[in-house]
């Protein structure tokens, strides 16, 4: 039946007895996905960030609302509390969150490897010239990198330092070493005057995915339109924002005034230059891929070193690859 609407009935005199006029249906709301990063707004979200400001998400009939994480924000907790419809995170904290109850699970990652690894003098050029040396992180390293590389380069318990909020117990003591990302800490070292190399731990065979974005299985299964429809627009963002980060990046200035041009420019050239978004799988699979034998690589690194009891965990219930394995946005 041809719909008659109001417009017509008023313009053509249309009688309809005494039937009520039909009135057009309100237009139906876009669904609304709420989206928490890992830290403050910079280049690392840059794709996200491309996405909602070249309109990508409001093209794909998204309504998406994109926060910054900060300082002790517990982004896994906020997401199994429903403060948040899809987080940034990693694919090891999925594994531990799944561990102890909560239903999440990784749809695609930003980064193909682990942007993290350890700034030391140019006098150590390999992981294994450290041991016996202090090495400064932060709190999340010890269920992370650290078993790591206490299994691969016999790192022990008192090497470890706590990462201050500035680089200044490295900037003191020439033979330490401490955690950074190689787009933000090298440049703050070298605004310091210091030389120094980086050791990124993914050159060495640490296994894990970064910057992985996550949901509850329940937004999964009520939810897959908008969840696959997001997937594809991030992708889509991450290739733009690689091409012409002006955009995002004016929008990241916008949420984080403390981001100046020049530690934009830096972090955008060592995301080219790293091949972290581009590289790896995502050069033949397309951007945001994950693959079932990088993530078994991290969930075997967990097992073997007695962080995950694989009794509770299975691989296959921690991540999908169901929403961007179709997606092959090529760089």
């Amino acid at each position: 039946m041809k719909r008659i609407s109001r417009r017509r009935v008023l313009a053509g005199g249309l009688a309809i007895g005494g039937a009520s006029i039909l009135r057009p249906r309100p237009a139906r709301a876009a669904p609304k996905i709420r989206v928490l990063t890992n830290w403050f707004a910079e280049p690392e979200h840059g794709g996200l960030y491309h996405a909602m400001e070249a309109g990508l998400y409001e093209k794909a009939g998204l309504d998406v609302e994109l926060k910054q994480g900060g300082v002790n924000l517990n982004v896994m907790q906020l997401l199994a509390g429903g403060e948040a419809d899809i987080i940034m995170s990693y694919d090891i904290q999925i594994l531990s969150a799944y561990e102890k109850g909560i239903p999440v699970k990784a749809i695609f990652t930003c980064f193909q490897f682990d942007l993290i690894g350890l700034l030391t003098r140019p006098d150590v050029n390999s992981l294994a010239d450290l041991k016996g040396r202090k090495v400064y992180f932060s709190n999340s390293g010890y269920s992370t990198y650290w078993p790591w590389l206490k299994k691969k380069y016999g790192f022990t318990d008192d090497m470890a330092g706590p990462k201050g909020p500035n680089l200044q117990t490295f900037l003191v003591d020439p033979t330490s070493a401490v955690a950074g990302y190689i787009t933000s800490e090298p440049y703050a070292i070298q605004k310091a005057g210091v030389k120094a190399n980086v050791l990124v731990f993914s050159d060495f065979g640490y296994p894990a995915y970064a910057t992985t974005i996550s949901c509850m299985d329940k937004t999964l299964k009520d939810r897959q339109a908008a969840v696959a429809a997001f997937v594809k627009a991030s992708a889509e963002g991450w290739k733009s924002y690689l091409a012409d980060p002006a955009p995002a990046n004016a929008l990241i200035k916008k949420d984080n005034p403390e981001m100046t041009d020049d530690q934009l420019a830096y972090s955008v050239g060592k995301l080219k230059e790293s091949g972290m978004v581009t590289g790896g799988d995502a050069a033949k699979l397309g951007i945001g891929i994950m693959t079932e034998t990088r993530t078994k690589a991290s969930y075997d690194f967990m097992v073997s070193s007695k962080l995950l009891d694989p009794a509770k965990v299975k691989l296959a219930d921690t991540y999908t690859a169901e929403f961007i394995k179709d997606v092959k946005v090529l760089p």
